[in-house]
This record gives structure tokens, C-alpha cells and sequence, in this order.
């Protein structure tokens, strides 16, 4: 057992080094390069959609995204409380408005809310929906921990006020539905835009960088084109539209390369250390494993213990510091983003679940390289620490 269990690191089993090597090799090391394709193409086909474009980070494709959905200044753009504040920032790139809806016991966005808040608080005229007169414009959906929103009733809803949904599936590559109206759709190929990143922590990685797909394809190569510097004239550079320097390298992409090859096997062993978390926190009195939504099959990018704030009192700070001084490492769920300074004056709805888990969510060790022993180890230490802080 490694003398300290990391939350959520990268795993290199595979060609990395071979393809990294071989981009430094070619000298393609920036913006240009065979491996940006292939990868965009490996993506395409794990996800069945017909174009992916990669770019810069999971927050570039967000923003790519809400300009290829036509976000402009003052429109409001409805999203999550609670998750990390990289899927909200981009809302402000363009300068629109955030409304917080409420989440649902999957974390993600409640439905049920955000029909309410469309048929009770907005008008409709036939083709814009409007809160407060501004256009209600888009919904960015987050697919929090790879657990996926309940994306049937969201496009309803979605459809009938004429709203782009934007995809955020950055924790969520390989996040699937087993049943229902979209059975076999991946997350982030169901909206209008879907966006993946593949940071550090994320189940495959290339150092930074993301990817955009969508419905359509046109849309997909247009944010390509932007994601360049919007070059209309390559010999003379021309630029006829604001374009961003936002375009994943080749060095990333060789890295992703070697990665997707190994997606389905990391899959494979996230949702077994899951099952055997399950198995192990079973029954315990003061805390439970959050399940992932019946009908779906997760990627269990992380997971999350439900602690029993009747019992247990300690600050999250505290458990996460006794955790780490007996050797593996925890974290809170994020603070709730309405919550933050450039966030605290906008507005919200029926926020109820979102404050509910933000004080009792600790996330446990979910790395792919995580071992039966280690997993047994922090079951067995995290259910002794918290009896302690319990008795006080």
C-alpha cells in the first residue's frame, strides 16, 4: 500500500510515452498535428457522434460553446448551484446572466424545477422565453461526479421554450443511458452542445485540454474555427469574427491518443471499486455511498459519501484533515457557487437540495490504480473517524 492514497491521479499504462514521443519526434508540438485529428476522431467514434472538436480545457469548451448558441450580453442562461465553478464562469465571459436552479438527489439539475421556474416566473411569446424581459437563451446542464441528469425531461422542457442545452460532461466521458428515450446516448450527445475535459483528476487525461461535440456538424466546425483564432485567410490573416487561441495542442492530443485506448479498462475498473465501496460502507450508521441514477451506466468518475449530519457535527474541514493525517487524501463537495463573491447578487430558485448535500458530500479515493487493500484501508479508517467525531 503507497504511504499516502491520492484522491483522483492519472494513469499512464499504455502508449503515452510512445505517442508523446513520437509528436516530439514529428516536431508537431503546438496547435498543428496528426494526433489532434486522430484524437478528435477516436472521441467521435467512442461517442457515436459525427464531429468532435478538441480544444484548450473543459472551460474553453463551454465558452465556445455558449458562443456558437448566440449568448449575448444581458441574456440570461439558467445552471447549477452546485458543482464546480468552471461550468458558470463562462456565462459571465459573455456577459449574460446566471440563474441558479436547484439540484436533485443525483446532484444535478432538478427537472422538476426548472419546468416550474419556466412556466412560473418567464413568459413565452411563441419563440423567446423571457425572465424579467431578457431572453432566457440556454441551460447548461452538468453531469455531476458522472452521474447523469435526467436529460428526458430537461430537453422537454428544453423544446417547448425554444432554450439550447449545453452539455457539461466534463466528469462524464463514457456516462451512458441503459434505458428510456435516449438508451445507449452518451452524456454530452443529447443536448445541443456536449463539453468533456481532460484535466488531471478527469477518468482520461492530456495534462489540460477538452473537446466539444453536437448536433450539428456545421456548428462543430465552426467552433473549430474559432477555437483557432478565426483565420478566414491563412496567406494574408484575415479574421472576419473574434476568435479565441482556445485549440488543444498535438503534444495534448498523443497523450489522449493513448488514453482513449484505455477508457473502456478504466471504466471497467471504476465501477468495480465502486461496487466495492458499496459493499464495504454498507449498512454503516453514520454515513452512505450516493448511488448513480437508475437506467444509466455511470463512469463512477468519483464517489460520494453522504454523511449523517444528525450524528456527526464536525466541520468537512475537520473530517479532511484527519483523513489526510492518517494517510489518504478526501474532499468536500464544492462550496455552492451562488454562494462565491462574483456570484452572491444573482439570483436563485427554490434552492433546497443544492445547500442539503453541499454541507454533508465527501468525496473518497477513486483513482483507477486504487487497490483492493487500499480501498478496504480508507472504508475502514473513514467509518472509525467518523465514530470518533460521533462519541465526541
Amino acid at each position: 500500500m503507497r504511504d499516502y492514497i491520492p484522491l483522483s491521479i492519472p494513469n499512464f499504462e499504455g502508449n503515452e510515452r510512445k505517442y508523446v514521443d513520437d509528436a516530439i519526434g514529428q516536431g508537431w508540438v503546438s496547435t498543428g498535428g496528426a494526433y489532434i485529428k486522430n484524437f478528435e476522431e477516436d472521441i467521435s467514434a467512442f461517442l457515436g457522434v459525427e464531429n468532435t472538436a478538441a480544444c484548450q480545457s473543459g472551460t474553453s469548451a463551454l465558452h465556445l460553446s455558449l458562443v456558437e448558441a448566440g449568448v449575448n450580453p444581458g441574456d440570461v442562461v439558467l445552471v447549477p448551484p452546485l458543482t464546480f465553478i468552471a461550468a458558470v464562469n463562462p456565462v459571465k465571459y459573455q456577459f449574460a446572466v446566471p440563474v441558479f436552479i436547484d439540484c436533485d438527489d443525483s446532484f444535478c439539475m432538478d427537472p422538476i424545477k426548472l419546468k416550474s421556474f419556466c412556466e412560473e416566473k418567464c413568459q413565452y411569446d411563441g419563440e423567446h422565453l423571457r425572465y424579467k424581459r431578457a431572453k432566457v437563451k440556454a441551460i447548461v446542464v452538468v453531469h455531476v461526479f458522472g452521474n447523469m441528469a435526467d436529460m428526458e425531461a430537461i430537453m422537454d422542457t428544453a423544446s417547448k421554450y425554444n432554450l439550447k442545452v449545453i452539455e457539461d460532461a466534463t466528469e462524464a466521458l463514457g456516462t451512458k443511458y441503459t434505458e428510456g428515450k435516449f438508451r445507449d446516448k452518451y452524456a454530452g450527445t443529447i443536448g445541443d452542445f456536449g463539453c468533456f475535459s481532460f484535466n488531471g483528476n478527469k477518468i482520461i487525461t492530456t495534462g489540460g485540454g477538452g473537446a466539444v461535440t453536437g448536433k450539428n456538424s456545421d456548428s462543430v466546425d465552426h467552433i473549430r474555427f474559432l477555437s483557432t483564432q478565426a483565420k478566414t485567410d491563412p496567406h494574408y490573416y484575415i479574421h472576419n469574427e473574434v476568435g479565441y487561441n482556445y485549440r488543444m495542442t498535438n503534444l495534448q492530443a498523443a497523450l489522449g491518443v493513448a488514453q482513449m485506448e484505455e477508457l473502456p479498462e478504466f471504466i471497467r475498473r471504476k465501477r468495480e471499486n465502486y461496487e466495492h465501496y458499496s459493499r464495504l460502507f454498507d449498512g454503516f450508521e453514520y454515513a452512505s455511498l450516493m448511488p448513480f441514477r437508475p437506467g444509466t451506466q455511470s463512469n463512477h468518475w468519483f464517489y460520494s459519501l453522504n454523511i449523517d449530519r444528525s450524528s456527526i457535527s464536525a466541520s468537512m474541514r475537520d473530517i479532511i484533515i484527519v483523513c489526510a493525517e492518517h494517510g489518504f487524501e478526501t474532499r468536500a463537495i464544492w462550496g455552492l457557487i451562488n454562494e462565491q463573491k462574483p456570484y452572491e447578487s444573482e439570483e436563485t430558485y427554490k434552492l433546497e437540495k443544492a445547500p442539503y448535500y453541499a454541507g454533508r458530500i465527501l468525496n473518497i479515493p477513486s483513482s483507477t490504480q486504487i487497490t483492493v487493500e487500499e480501498i478496504e484501508y480508507v472504508a475502514q479508517q473513514i467509518k472509525q473517524i467518523l465514530r470518533n467525531f460521533a462519541n465526541g
